[in-house]
């Protein structure tokens, strides 16, 4: 009878246990998180890129492939929700993956992003020129921004995520010069306002980007602390031991 019973955990730890083990240490290595976080920053490369090059098709090849990025988002929200569901984690283990859902909202968002900006390029047969090339610097700066929350996620720093967040700054001032430069054009008669809005409205579409990747830092932070600052009371304090954590 006691053989019995051990052969049938046995079988049971081999059919549903393990399989569930497998699946919670191959989320703690982030390779899914990390080949989205790598989609993300081509998508967004590919489009400055497309845009220098005047390119439709290939601005067409980016908007089809919006779907990996949403196909992966899926995938990874899957896996989360399983583990949640059928290894319950706490503490540590459940902000990480409670982050994760949150950072793969935003990554999906930056896939759309993207493929909207290829959209654009697309329809209005646009063509960036030299005098607006501090749109190049800011698809350079959400790129590093979405490396570096990510890489910040896998290595739990902190202060990198806390820097990412700030670094969003950066990518808020290129957006205003952006602005700038285009009224300039505008009034000196070297470009007409279509061209102009599709330009203006391709940086906003950079500067949301930005944005959604200092949400992924700050959703890093809060797996790292357990504190999201947007989520806590005025006048909230972290106690010690929240503050020395790791």
């Amino acid at each position: 009878r006691l053989s019995i019973v051990s052969t049938f955990y046995d079988n049971l730890y081999i059919k549903q246990i393990r399989p569930l083990e497998n699946e919670f240490r191959h989320f703690c290595h982030h390779t899914e998180l990390i080949e989205l976080g790598a989609l993300c920053e081509q998508a967004i490369g590919r489009t400055y890129e497309v845009l220098l090059e005047g390119n439709q098709r290939a601005a067409e090849e980016i908007i089809k492939k919006d779907q990996v990025v949403d196909a992966k988002e899926r995938e990874i929200e899957d896996l989360c929700f399983r583990i949640i569901l059928q290894q319950q984690p706490v503490a540590r283990d459940l902000r990480q993956v409670s982050a994760a859902l949150k950072m793969i909202t935003d990554m999906e968002r930056i896939g759309d992003q993207a493929a909207d900006i290829a959209e654009i390029i697309s329809l209005a047969n646009l063509k960036a020129s030299n005098k607006t090339m501090h749109i190049g610097e800011m698809a350079k700066a959400t790129i590093k921004m979405v490396m570096d929350s990510v890489d910040a996620f896998v290595k739990r720093d902190l202060d990198a995520a806390q820097a990412v967040v700030a670094y969003d700054d950066v990518v808020d001032q290129l957006f205003d010069t952006v602005k700038n430069e285009l009224i300039e054009l505008i009034a000196s008669g070297h470009a007409d306002a279509e061209y102009a809005v599709d330009l203006l409205m391709i940086a906003k579409y950079f500067e949301r980007i930005g944005d959604h990747a200092a949400n992924i830092a700050e959703w890093v932070e809060f797996s790292i602390t357990g504190i999201h600052k947007k989520l806590q009371p005025e006048g909230f304090q972290r106690t010690e031991e929240q503050r020395e954590e790791k």
